[in-house]
């Protein structure tokens, strides 16, 4: 099956991260690539003392992307030199090369058929922003082995990939302390 994760509101790598405890009480593998992300999240540390049963992946995070004009310019100056913003339709090309590699390694690590789940954490990110290509991603879920059960996570899943999907899950957002000026806390956010 193919189930994803998407929406503004907070929970869907965390809805991923239950799925991939349940599979490792199954005696299965897990195989979880995060894209966007560099190891600088609190859940990765525990994620990684299952090795090897689970086998956790990041392509890194250079920085925070923005297409021109989805931030404000009170938005812009609020995130600095931290964001690089880009033409529609023109990502970073370093960026776009490191997400299609992560793409490419996760699906040679799963050929062999030796996971039970495997979970492509925020790459709906990624084809909202142009940096995975969505050929690639379907060629990805194409190859999947029919034992394998494969999550998606991040906002602004793709129509393409919904209609695809088994179970779509929509996390809405309804009240978030963010407003109020509450930064990202250890061990609930990062």
């Amino acid at each position: 099956m193919l189930q994803i994760y998407t929406g503004g509101g907070k929970g869907k790598t965390t809805a991923a991260i239950g799925i991939a405890i349940r599979m490792l009480g199954t005696g299965r593998k897990v195989y979880m690539m995060q894209f966007m992300k560099s190891l600088a999240y609190s859940e990765q540390k525990i994620l990684q003392g299952f090795a090897p049963q689970l086998t956790l992946r990041t392509t890194g995070k250079p920085f925070f992307i923005a297409a021109e004009g989805m931030l404000s310019e009170e938005e812009k100056k609020a995130w600095g030199d931290e964001v690089v913003i880009f033409p529609p339709g023109e990502p970073p090309a370093d960026y776009v090369a490191m997400v299609e590699a992560g793409l490419r390694e996760a699906k040679e690590a799963i050929a062999g058929g030796d996971y039970g789940l495997v979970i492509l954490d925020e790459l709906n990110v990624s084809l909202f922003f142009g940096l995975a290509k969505r050929e690639s991603a379907e060629d990805f879920i194409d190859s999947l082995p029919e034992s394998t059960e494969l999550v998606i996570t991040g906002r602004n899943a793709p129509d393409w990939l919904i209609e695809r999907a088994d179970l779509v899950t929509e996390m809405k957002e309804i009240k978030h302390y963010y407003t109020k000026g509450v930064e990202a806390r250890r061990g609930i956010e990062n």
